[in-house]
């Protein structure tokens, strides 16, 4: 297996108060319907269980599940790392955060990720892996920001683009 990995940031000022944004953040049915690629979110206490649709990545079919240890510090951020039940083996994961923030607007959002996946490629093939991950992640970001903001009723205001980026692939030790 080799691991690939790929990055996001972004920011937005959204006219929605902060409550409102945290609320739809913290619930995971909510983040599930939202999220693009994503069938559903199971909530095991501080765990949340995702699973994803099948996607192709570089000619071959994945359906990802991984599960995510969720840390909130209410109202202002959210982290979460990849932290699989015990004896488990997920070929993906997500490590990040949003933050949230007053603004004189509504609420400043921003959003850090990176997704990794094992997938049985060689090394060779990372430019191609990686270079469709950073499309999928675009989208997600594009669609997600999309959902959030009809689930709120609410606008963007000011938005600072967000960026994507691929990481090196490295030998699963």
């Amino acid at each position: 297996m080799t691991r690939f990995t790929a990055g996001t940031k972004a920011s937005a000022v959204i006219d929605a108060s902060r409550d409102r944004v945290w609320e739809a953040l913290t619930d995971p049915e909510v983040v599930a319907s939202l999220t693009p690629f994503v069938t559903a979110i199971r909530a095991d206490g501080d765990h949340w269980c995702w699973q994803m649709t099948g996607l192709k990545v570089a000619g071959l079919g994945i359906a990802p599940a991984f599960t995510e240890l969720m840390t909130y510090d209410e109202p202002s951020r959210i982290d979460f790392r990849h932290d699989p039940p015990t004896g488990a083996t997920e070929r993906a994961g997500v490590e990040g955060w949003y933050a949230l923030s007053d603004d004189a607007a509504g609420t400043r959002l921003d959003t850090s990720m990176e997704i990794t996946v094992d997938l049985p490629l060689p090394r060779v093939a990372g430019g191609a892996v990686r270079s469709t991950m950073c499309r999928v992640i675009d989208q997600m970001g594009e669609r997600f920001s999309k959902n959030l903001l009809a689930h709120l009723g609410a606008r963007e205001v000011a938005s600072r683009a967000s960026t994507s980026s691929p990481r090196g692939p490295r030998d699963r030790s």
